[in-house]
């Protein structure tokens, strides 16, 4: 399978349901757009991609799910949104433009995150068929583990207080594993909670998700060294100047690609047992350990 071919159709279709969700601004016109601004800046769509592809390992139709892949999108900008922010980060560029709070101010910015976050759970509070309540109900019990102090928050308050801190295997692994690896690997735990698989398809999606999320940061952190301003869409080199915690500051550059490339096959191994449905997943896990933005 053309893998790029796949991931722009699905990226098409995430587009096409966000522009259409935020097609009329609401009072006050300024948050839509705030909101929005930071939606259609560009980027992977990694997410969604993966919540549906896992959705169509299981044996559904990626259509049917679009809304839902969408809400995990909105939950991962509105992240970006406030680690943007002075108070953290403090980063001016995302994606090649301008930060959210570069150009609306930070409290729209931080008022921005927090309206994409609530209007995501929205859409996932509303069943639509073919995906029952039930099966809602446990995949808003997955993402907002994986969003809140149990994952993502928590992984980025531990990634702040961890800075000018020595190398520590066991903090690094917490923060990429909270900051980064939940949140993806519910992306795709959710996407095989929409379709209901029975017990084993679900842990072997869980532990692909799991694997795939770690890899992810680990090469992120390596294309902090390695990438190009112009290509990352943010400056380079900004983990070094800000004294992050990363892979290569514990592990070296080498060690670093080799634990990336352990982690793809690791991520693979499940996925064994699955049809040629799940060869998009299988596709994504190499497209990831060689991307360069």
């Amino acid at each position: 399978m053309d893998i790029k071919t796949y991931l722009k159709d699905k990226r098409d279709l995430i587009d096409s349901f966000l522009r259409g969700y935020f097609a009329e601004a609401v009072r006050p016109e300024v948050l839509t757009e705030s909101m929005f601004y930071s939606l259609s800046a560009g980027g992977k769509r990694i997410r969604p991609v993966l919540c549906m592809a896992a959705y169509e390992a299981c044996g559904g139709r990626a259509e049917d799910i679009v809304g839902y892949a969408s809400a995990i999108e909105m939950i991962h900008t509105y992240s970006l949104i406030h680690d943007d922010l002075p108070c953290m980060d403090d980063d001016d560029l995302r994606r090649g433009k301008p930060t959210n709070h570069k150009v609306y101010g930070e409290a729209i910015a931080i008022l921005a995150g927090d309206a994409l976050l609530t209007e995501a759970f929205s859409i996932l509070s509303v069943p639509r068929p073919p995906v029952t309540p039930d099966r809602l109900l446990s995949v808003i019990a997955e993402i907002s583990t994986a969003s809140g102090m149990r994952g993502m928050v928590g992984g980025q308050v531990q990634d702040m207080l961890s800075e000018n801190s020595g190398p520590d295997e066991e903090t690094l692994r917490f923060i990429h594993m909270k900051k980064t690896a939940a949140l993806l690997s519910a992306s795709v735990t959710s996407g095989a909670l929409l379709f209901g698989p029975d017990s084993d398809r679900l842990s072997a999606v869980s532990e692909y998700g799991l694997k795939i999320g770690l890899a992810f940061q680990v090469i992120d952190d390596i294309l902090d060294i390695e990438g190009e301003t112009e290509v990352l869409g943010k400056p380079k080199g900004s983990d070094e100047k800000k004294r992050k915690l990363t892979y290569p500051r514990v592990y070296g550059l080498a060690g670093s690609k080799a634990m990336a490339g352990d982690l793809i096959k690791e991520a693979l191994a499940p996925l064994s047992d699955f049809s040629s449905e799940a060869d998009p997943l299988r596709e994504i896990a190499g497209f990831l350990l060689n991307r360069t933005n």
